[in-house]
């Protein structure tokens, strides 16, 4: 069973690869050149048992050329992009059957090789299955509120603002919050979680969500095209373009195995004087071990992983994630809930003006921040009844801070260094004092210190036990990485295993601890703010908190964790490890089998038939074994 090295299927029938053809064509193609040695291969046999010797010899010899011609079209091709592989054993094996007259182990080789392909696919299909499954989801269409009623448009022509009708077994085309009604909705697709969940009014809502209850109105606060799971649906088509690095590495060593390959020939038909042996040799020593095994265990991989609400973005991403040794962690919706509750309001004194002003101006201008910070702040204003205004002339820095004009006042919120930095001089006294170790706001109107937003927060359920966790799964150094002053660092992670804890960082300060921590080897970064997104990037593996996180941060990340819960992380890792693992075992299993093949058949113990027939069923164990990586 030879085959080049997968390339996975796009979940859309047309679409195409690098080489423009689409997807169903290539299908095609691959059906069609295993019918060939299939009717080809029974069909000689049968004019052999009636003696008819040359006209079986033809009809192998036509049943392989079709294959042939194939192989040597896409070694051509992989050549012009400077990609050399296993492929050329095959086409030597086939064409020096061919010449030798060993016409039936050629028609062999060919079979193997065309079924190889199709059984590729069929592999892949079945590896991805979960992951395809989402991308069949995709809303297309939506129920909206225009001025005469109600009407079915495009997703894509949804616009932030837009009220749109959730009727029963919809799948929400864009993310919005519930405007009237109770929503009842299975977000099994998107995190792997079975039970349904219950959302009130002003609840935020993901696109891809199933309406399994009476329907609800929604209001969409991104477009189709912006929202969690176009998002989503974007990161699978490029994880299903993907090859793992480990996929490029087995090429390179393929060519040390075509080395050897040519040299055992060689000396056995050198040696013996019988070019059989040779093609013998040739036949048995067949490359699906390197090309089949390794992207076949690593798409598992995926597939498992999506299974539980892990979306990755490739398959090079299974491997880094295997020999990850150490973790940065964010702190607000990371660590800890990411829910923040306004505590308490403390004006500035002599007041500049009213609490109820203070927190009106702060939401009004929060609304054109994502920041978990801000809509605490929005649904806090939004809950005592007050009216927003539109903000203008917007500026923020990510992880610091944020200011631009509302009803004519200039507005600056964020950190005590970020405000103080931009406020007049004269008002330079410092309101950097954190009650309890609380998060704050501080909060300038037109210069003038007028107070600070007091926050809380709480650490995610059972944060320890996955820390613990990680530390037995061979991560060395967990790190937090924080915007937040050392006070309410020290406070959120008292009594927790972090190696170190750098608080009142920006993003660049976590771009540079995560580059700082590589000495140490292997990197991931895991956050959900649009402050995280270069510090993923920085990142061996960035991971993200999809759902409710930025869109900057997961579009920038290499995994997702759909399900808003940390005790995905060690589950990404295991499944990784045992993706790789299980790739190696077949790698070696496969590679030390056909090794001791070749040196049988160069004893002449072996005749290319025979050895056709053996690598075959080396090859389906290979595949096989490799399938493992998708179960628990």
């Amino acid at each position: 069973m030879i085959s080049s090295p997968p390339q996975v299927l796009s979940a859309h029938s047309e679409s195409r690869d690098r080489r423009g053809v689409t997807t169903s064509f290539r299908s095609r193609m691959k059906r069609g050149i295993v019918a060939a040695p299939l009717v080809g291969l029974p069909l000689g046999l049968a004019l052999r048992l009636y003696g008819a010797e040359a006209a079986a010899n033809l009809t192998w010899m036509i049943a392989t050329l079709p294959v042939l011609a194939k192989l040597a079209f896409d070694i051509i091709v992989s050549l012009r992009r400077s990609e050399f592989g296993l492929d050329i054993a095959a086409a030597l094996s086939m064409s020096a059957a061919l010449l030798v007259g060993e016409s039936l182990a050629a028609a062999i080789v060919a079979l193997m090789y065309a079924g190889g392909q199709y059984l590729e696919a069929f592999a892949e299909r079945r590896a991805q299955r979960d992951m395809t499954a989402l991308l069949s989801r995709r809303p297309m269409r939506a129920m909206r509120f225009d001025g005469d009623g109600l009407h079915e448009v495009p997703a894509e022509s949804i616009a932030p603002g837009d009220r749109l009708m959730i009727r029963q077994g919809d799948v929400t085309p864009v993310d919005g919050l519930i405007e009237n009604g109770i929503a009842r909705l299975d977000l099994s697709a998107l995190t792997g979680e079975s039970l349904p969940v219950r959302r009130e009014i002003g609840a935020e809502i993901p696109s891809g969500a199933s309406n399994i209850g009476q329907a609800f109105e929604l209001v969409a606060s991104r477009g189709a095209k912006d929202s969690v799971y176009a998002g989503i649906v974007r990161m699978v088509e490029a994880a299903q373009r993907s090859k793992a690095p480990m996929s490029r590495l087995a090429d390179h060593y393929a060519l040390g195995f075509l080395a050897i390959t040519v040299a055992v020939a060689g000396l056995a038909w050198s040696a013996s004087g019988d070019a059989v042996r040779a093609v013998a040799v040739l036949v048995i020593a067949t490359p699906c071990p390197l090309l089949l095994a390794v992207p076949v265990a690593l798409v598992a991989g995926m597939s498992r992983a999506a299974r539980h609400g892990i979306l990755v973005k490739g398959a090079q991403v299974i491997e880094g994630l295997a020999s990850i040794r150490t973790i940065v962690l964010d702190k607000t919706g990371t660590l800890t809930e990411g829910r923040l509750r306004l505590a308490g309001i403390e004006m500035a004194e002599p007041p500049v003006c009213d609490e109820t002003t203070l927190l009106r101006l702060a939401a009004s201008l929060d609304q054109a921040s994502p920041h978990v910070a801000a809509r605490a702040l929005v649904d806090e204003a939004r809950n005592r009844g007050l009216s927003l205004s539109v903000p203008d002339t917007v500026r923020e820095t990510a992880g610091e801070g944020i200011s631009g004009d509302v009803e004519g006042l200039h507005v600056v919120l964020g950190g005590s260094n970020f405000v103080m930095g931009l406020i007049a001089p004269c008002d330079t006294e410092s309101p950097a004092y954190v009650p309890d170790g609380r998060p704050i706001v501080a909060v300038a109107i037109d210069g003038k210190f007028a107070g600070r937003i007091l926050l809380s927060d709480r650490l995610r359920h059972g944060a320890e036990d996955v820390l613990g966790e990680l530390r037995s799964l061979g991560v060395e150094r967990v790190v937090l990485a924080t915007g937040d002053l050392p006070k309410i660092a020290a406070v959120m992670t008292a009594g927790l295993p972090f190696d170190a804890v750098h608080a009142d960082r920006s993003a660049a300060d976590k771009v540079a601890i995560v580059k700082a921590e590589q000495r140490y080897g292997p990197v991931m970064m895991v956050g959900d703010g649009v402050n995280d997104a270069p510090a993923l990037a920085a990142a061996t593996i960035g991971a993200a908190l999809g759902i409710h996180g930025s869109a900057a941060s997961a579009e920038t990340a290499d995994m997702v964790l759909l399900v808003d819960s940390l005790d995905r992380l060690p589950l990404a890792l295991r499944v990784a490890r045992r993706a790789r693992d299980v790739a190696l075992q077949s790698v070696f299993a496969g590679i030390g089998l056909s090794l001791l093949g070749m040196a049988a058949a160069a004893m002449g113990w072996l005749t290319p038939v025979q050895g056709a027939l053996l690598q075959e069923g080396i090859d389906v164990a290979v595949v096989l074994n490799a399938l493992r990586a998708l179960s628990d």
